[in-house]
């Protein structure tokens, strides 16, 4: 009982601890050498960050969780566990795969993603609500413990207001971050290359431009008189109301004064614009580990790396972030000691193939590691009629 509220006091002297905010420290990415300014946002408007952070997330929202009671060197699934519902349905407003993705989408733009583990008056966990990263500021306690000041919602959209931060201790929020420069806060992996996505946001840039302006070629207007200030304003300014944009798309040029059309045509062929696009398709993919393939890149391919494109995504993309939420599971949402586990079956990537996962099923019954039964409840199937040999253990 003494040892009890004891901790209850620490957490009143925690929630109530100044603390060093580091809000500013590594979060403003700033501007490019291409001058770009790029940040979280900025960085979605691209296709190659759009589909990298899509394949990721919604590749583990499609995994199937599993929450087991470890006993010893054996474990048994706990589907009557409170944490086991919770993977159901998270929170009212979404579904497991709503909040993995919306979990993902955080830590792979932000380099952090912080959920508010939610409790019934027992301690048991009754709801994950993910927090916006913009609406989290990290304190760091005099403890040297990490703390969260959160802004809640006050209103129906966010742009609109919110209230008074509400802070609360690591062991309250589910906080799953990329790699860590201090131990305490991930640091997006897109902060710590910031010219690869200025370059690509300023080829984006030029292109769009280009096309804009492709109604007519470029060029140059020239003279043999001398023009004044205003003069040449007002020639440019008839020039680009007449003759850019798509809407203006080879309509008669007009000179007058002696004004002269010298094109200076150039192709994107020609200045090599599309690409140095693939490239920093390519470059956006390595941050990412995302194999081209995966994200309809294909520039590349050959039959051996194409088939081989959904095992190194699982390999080497899918299965860390699934080892780091099921680690942070155990930490948060479970919390030490307490002989439970999340597991995230990788196995499920084999749903969209028919034939590897049969295979699979083969060898597994072959060697008497599954039965005919349980290969049938894998599968979903209703157990085989009394008497009939589909039902044997092989």
């Amino acid at each position: 009982m003494l040892r009890r509220l004891a901790n209850w006091l620490d957490r009143v002297i925690e929630r109530r601890d100044a603390g060093i905010s580091w809000r500013m420290v590594g979060q403003a990415w700033g501007a490019s050498s291409s001058g770009q300014v790029v940040s979280a946002y900025a960085a979605e408007n691209l296709s190659t960050v759009s589909a990298c952070v899509g394949a990721i997330s919604s590749g583990l929202a499609s995994l199937p969780p599993y929450v087991y009671r470890r006993e010893g060197s054996t474990r048994q699934e706990a589907p009557d566990h409170p944490v086991s519902r919770l993977l159901r349905r998270p929170n009212a407003q979404q579904t497991w795969p709503d909040w993995i993705e919306t979990t993902l989408g955080s830590v792979l733009l932000h380099g952090n993603a912080v959920s508010v583990i939610e409790t019934d008056g027992a301690g048991r966990v009754t709801g994950l609500r993910p927090i916006p990263w913009g609406n989290v500021t990290p304190i760091l306690l005099a403890s040297g413990a990490l703390a969260f000041d959160i802004t809640e919602f006050t209103a129906t959209f966010p742009l609109l207001g919110g209230g008074p931060p509400r802070r609360y201790l690591a062991s309250e929020v589910f906080h799953l971050r990329d790699r860590s420069d201090d131990g305490y806060l991930g640091r997006s992996r897109l902060s710590r290359a910031p010219d690869v996505l200025g370059n690509a946001m300023a080829l984006q840039h030029w292109s769009g431009s280009m096309w804009e302006n492709q109604a007519t070629p470029s060029g140059a207007l020239e003279s043999d008189k001398a023009l004044t200030e205003p003069q040449m304003t007002r020639v440019a300014a008839q020039f680009r109301g007449r003759h850019t944009g798509t809407a203006n798309a080879r309509s008669v040029m007009i000179l007058d004064n002696g004004l002269k059309w010298r094109p200076l045509s150039i192709s994107p062929e020609d200045a090599e614009v599309l690409e140095s696009r693939r490239f920093t398709t390519e470059e956006l993919c390595r941050l990412f580990q995302v194999p081209p393939p995966i994200i309809q890149a294909y520039q590349f391919n050959t039959f051996t790396n194409a088939s081989q494109a959904s095992l190194w995504f699982a390999q080497l993309t899918l299965s860390p972030w699934a080892r780091k939420i099921e680690a942070e599971f155990a930490r948060s949402v479970f919390g030490p000691g307490r002989g439970y586990e999340l597991e995230i079956d990788l196995s499920g990537l084999m749903r969209g193939d028919y034939e590897a996962r049969w295979k699979a099923h083969e060898i597994a019954v072959k060697n008497g590691i599954l039965s005919v039964a349980e290969v049938r409840e894998i599968e979903g199937w209703n157990p085989a009629p009394r008497g009939s040999t589909t039902g044997a253990t092989a």
